[in-house]
């Protein structure tokens, strides 16, 4: 998507584009299209019938035909009326409509997108655009597209309407016209401009709100609440100044309408009076109707300009939202075995990774795991540990090499298949602001509550649970706030098992929990890790002692395999001292 702005006062390729997604709707559409050629098509009566009530009516006191011109005036506003009602309804309904299915396909679209898209995208733009941006879209069809077609057709019938009247007034209104048409390109050239930076800055500042409140324990911790503010206050001022921009444009535009009508009105009442006054060629009930022609004429302009804002900011926000659309972030899903009772075997084959070009993690690790194993791998933050785990889920795919599941690899696989195989536990538990059960189940058809309820007693946690208010059906609030760290890793923990999982992953999963939650997930593990191959990531060593296979990493190589006493035998390793070390720390903390 092009970031530049170029001033184009119209992309019609992209504007093609958003009335694609009308075609579900087109009997809707044409009953607008077609209530703004009868509301262009009655509006140039009421001042047809108020001329000839000047002209005809009151010079001869007729009091029948003022009457009948008079109920004529009314059916032709009775029947304004009611089309003014069914095209504004129906215009917004089908703007609703669309945007509701615009933001399905959006979020569908971004759901699907790899892990990596996520890791460079701010999460607040991505909300404006699912949400505010998409919102703005539905202006095209509520204030924009309708409204300007129908403005132009009552200007197009005042015209011809006018000139059967009388093509000399025509003309001379005709004179001021361009100076207007002039002015409203320039005033449309620059509220583009002007509404792509007021995008930008909507853009940014929510995205700084929202990581801010995300954040906002670091920023409490860190006593950054004043420049936090000051930054905020910077944010705020640029997303005042671009809207600043668009209330100077209309502070000039406007008047100048204002001042064209009345200076063409002048003029007609100067021409046209010197007309009634010099010669019968024209009626004073024509100068009366030509004057409220003149405002019919022009006030579309003004609307024009104004619903041209408002199709301008739809047409930028559409260009943002698409931008999306045409992202292709996906992780390739060609693959079409199905994952189903894997064996449970896995291979790294000389794999090479980096999530920066040129900057490799893994740098062509080999391993394999045998079915029902479980391993450990170990080593120093960066060591890439938590990157074996990536790939194998294939939430990033390799550079070169090969990783292989049951000798298979793993592109051939179906992905969701692939990944309803794989369970993992992770440091950093994500849960909704949902209940306990929809953090487990996650909607899993396929697992009932009584399945949840029989594995949270096989490991221990049910009575944790049952002691909640609701139980199973207590809301843990955002991001499972209402839990302790040690309680969420036990409802991650039992959202894996309950899966029944062919391999097991646990990334650090008991690394910020207490000794009794530390000893449930140990007593889980030992059950489902059973006849299941796992591997289990882990900073402290004394996790990892039982592993069948320890795997030690540093700088994305594996510099040692083997059992936790084989490694302790050489006095030299990088294991050895990883375990001295940690040993040390631990006892300097119990004697602390």
């Amino acid at each position: 998507m092009s970031k530049t702005k170029t001033g184009k006062a119209f992309d019609i390729g992209l504007f093609r584009r958003v009335l694609a997604f009308t075609n579900p709707y087109k009997k809707t559409f044409y009953f607008v299209l077609f209530s703004a050629i009868a509301l262009a098509g009655l509006s140039m009566l009421r001042p047809h019938f108020l001329g000839l009530i000047v002209d005809n009516a009151l010079p001869e006191g007729n009091k029948t035909l003022l009457i009948e011109l008079i109920i004529w005036m009314l059916i032709v506003l009775m029947g304004e009326v009611v089309f003014q009602l069914s095209f504004i309804y129906f215009a917004n309904w089908l703007g609703q409509e669309v945007i509701r299915d615009i933001r399905v396909k959006l979020f569908e679209h971004m759901i699907n997108f790899k892990k990596q898209y996520f890791d460079t995208s701010a999460v607040g733009r991505l909300v404006t655009r699912a949400v505010s941006d998409i919102e703005t879209i539905a202006s095209i069809f509520s204030q924009g597209l309708f409204m300007i077609l129908s403005d132009l057709l009552k200007m197009l019938a005042v015209l011809l309407f006018m000139f059967y009247k009388s093509w000399q007034l025509t003309l001379l209104i005709l004179t001021v016209l361009p100076f207007v048409f002039v002015a409203t390109r320039i005033f449309q050239r620059k509220m583009k401009i002007a509404f792509e930076e007021v995008r930008t800055q909507v853009s940014n500042l929510n995205s700084f709100v929202q990581e801010r409140l995300t954040g906002m324990k670091i920023v409490h911790i860190f006593n950054r609440e004043r420049k936090e503010y000051e930054k905020f206050k910077d944010i705020n001022d640029k997303h005042k100044i671009a809207w600043n921009k668009t209330v100077l444009y209309n502070s000039i535009f406007f008047p100048i309408a204002e001042m064209s009508i009345s200076v063409t009105i002048g003029l007609l009442v100067w021409f046209g009076g010197l007309r009634v006054v010099e010669s019968d060629t024209l009626s004073l009930g024509i100068i009366v109707a030509f004057i409220e022609y003149v405002r019919m004429l022009f006030a579309p302009l003004r609307q024009i300009a104004d619903k041209f804002n408002s199709l301008q900011m739809g047409m930028v926000a559409a260009n943002r939202v698409f931008g999306i659309l045409d992202t292709e972030a996906y992780i390739d899903n060609s693959g079409t075995i199905q994952a189903q009772n894997l064996k449970g075997k896995i291979t790294f084959d000389h794999v090479r990774f980096s999530y920066v070009k040129d900057e490799e993690v893994l740098k062509g690790i080999s391993l394999q795991v045998q079915p029902g194993e479980t391993i450990a791998i170990v080593g120093a933050t960066g060591a890439g540990k938590s990157t074996v785990i990536n790939l194998l889920t294939r939430f990033y795919d390799i550079n070169s090499g090969q990783i292989l599941i049951d000798d298979r690899n793993i592109k051939d696989y179906e992905l969701k298949s692939l990944r309803q195989s794989i369970a993992v536990v992770l440091q950093d538990v994500f849960l909704f602001a949902e209940s306990i059960l929809y953090n487990i189940t996650l909607h899993d058809d396929n697992i009932t509550k009584e399945d949840v309820i029989q594995a949270a007693k096989s490991i221990g946690v049910h009575d944790f649970i049952m002691s909640l208010p609701n139980g199973y059906d207590y809301n843990v609030k955002e991001r499972g706030a209402m839990l302790s760290s040690g309680q969420r890793q036990l409802i991650a923990f039992l959202r894996a098992y309950v899966c029944k999982p062919s391999i097991l992953i646990l990334d650090e999963a008991t690394s910020s929990i207490d000794s009794y939650s530390e000893q449930l997930i140990q007593n889980a593990t030992d059950k489902i890790t059973k006849d299941r191959t796992s591997i289990i990531i882990a900073h402290r060593l004394a996790t990892v002692k039982n592993a069948d296979k320890i795997i030690v990493m540093d700088q994305g190589q594996i510099i040692e395999i083997g059992t936790h006493d084989n490694l302790l035998k050489n006095p030299d390793g990088y294991y050895t001292k990883l375990y001295q070390a940690q040993f040390e720390s631990e006892e300097v903390n119990i004697e602390g």
